[in-house]
């Protein structure tokens, strides 16, 4: 079966006060999506992000390894977390879309991974 990344995204600056009632809310609903997913065997992997500020890149010129401190592609989007899942068809990965954008309540992107 084919695989997908749902990655999700968030506008501006990503420091969440997990302690709030939005941001328990959240938690909740994300957990319960992480649930069904589980349920449905579609799940194979899942995390959560630090912000982008958090971030660091590798680059390699000529042979010379470097690495330097933020983000590879500043922008103010973000991505959050991201799930691997393993369903179907891209129909089936894009309905799981849906229900964890409902569930983020932000932008969830689908891609397939190569196979």
């Amino acid at each position: 079966m084919p695989q997908f990344l749902l990655s999700v995204w968030h506008d501006g600056a990503y420091d969440v006060d997990f302690s709030t009632p939005d941001a328990q809310r959240m938690i909740a609903q994300v957990g319960a999506f992480n649930a069904d997913l589980q349920a449905a065997g579609a799940w194979l992997f899942a995390g959560g992000l630090q912000p982008a500020s958090t971030a660091a890149v590798a680059r390699s010129t000529d042979g010379e390894a470097t690495i330097a401190d933020g983000p590879y592609a500043p922008c103010p989007e973000q991505m959050g977390g991201f799930w691997i899942i393993e369903v179907a068809d891209l129909d089936a990965a894009r309905e799981w879309a849906k229900r964890g954008a409902a569930a983020c309540e932000g932008p969830v992107e689908v891609r397939p991974l190569q196979g």
